[in-house]
């Protein structure tokens, strides 16, 4: 690892007083088939970027029982096991597969726990990190399935909880069962709608996962609004995309993921790059 070339560039953020990642992450969701379902065409190829990143300084892995679904869990403990000291693992649970592309929100007590206790076994751990609920159930109250994960947390299984997809009025109802130290929602310069939730985290210091940063490739392509600052500052639309967002607030923690090493390694470059606030404000009219 060159220091011209570190996740660490970045900065850290402390998640629930305790635990501190670099705050460019890694997302590994297209580490799995296509439409998240099944094994990746090259399986190696997926363990080597994950390796890469663990060289490159990247703290946080961000991944989920329903990504394959178990696909990717399961290459994350291949790749990274035994983990080292720094090294972050945040899994979720609550949505289940029926097919590719299909996801259904499934909050009930008894399976949340059952889906912990496999997330356990898989990535050949004790506790997991950072278990956040993947998607709030509408037919199960939400402080039962908070509570749920609260009770693996008080048996030593789950370190810290977080939410995913969340209003801030839903985050002040589960922090009322449980202490939340994150949530994990879409956002990137092109869809902003969780505005809200990004000044509320920031000012409780709740740290932000936004999902989708690059807008599924969108914001990295030739021809995108980016393209033209992006020469301007000698580095790739995707790479000022990430830097916007690191520079947007002290509690943003992006996890771009990629199943290419030369995508990750440019993604990575972004945790160097400097903006203004003119800058800031420039990306951020230009999408």
């Amino acid at each position: 690892m060159t220091q011209s070339l570190s996740a660490a560039a970045s900065g850290t953020f402390t998640l629930g007083g305790d635990l501190t990642v670099n705050r460019l992450g890694y997302g590994a969701m297209q580490i799995t088939g296509e439409g998240v379902w099944g094994p990746p065409k090259d399986p190696a190829g997926a363990v080597a970027v994950l390796r890469r990143a663990a060289e490159l300084g990247v703290t946080l892995f961000d991944t989920a029982d329903s990504y394959g679904p178990n696909v990717s869990e399961e290459l994350i403990a291949e790749a990274l096991h035994p983990y080292a000291d720094d090294v972050v693992i945040a899994t979720k649970a609550g949505l289940t597969r029926t097919g590719p592309g299909e996801w259904i929100p499934v909050g009930r007590p008894a399976y949340l726990k059952q889906q912990v206790e496999l997330s356990l076994r898989k990535l050949k751990l004790e506790r997991i990190d950072l278990l956040q609920l993947h998607r709030i159930d509408p037919e199960v109250p939400l402080a039962d399935q908070v509570g749920a994960l609260k009770e693996l947390q008080e048996a030593g299984k789950i370190r810290h909880i977080g939410l995913s997809e969340v209003s801030v009025d839903e985050v002040k109802q589960a922090r009322e069962v449980a202490d939340i130290v994150s949530v994990q929602n879409l956002y990137n310069l092109a869809k902003r709608d969780a505005e809200e939730l990004l000044d509320y985290a920031t000012a409780e210091g709740i740290g932000f996962i936004p999902w989708f940063p690059l807008a599924t490739g969108e914001l990295s392509q030739e021809g995108s609004p980016l393209t033209k600052l992006a020469s301007e500052h000698d580095a790739s639309p995707s790479q000022l995309a990430l830097a916007w967002l690191l520079h947007r607030s002290p509690v943003v923690l992006p996890i771009p993921g990629t199943s290419s090493v030369d995508h990750l390694e440019d993604n990575v470059g972004a945790a160097a790059i400097e903006l203004s606030e003119d800058e800031q404000q420039a990306l951020a009219d230009a999408v």
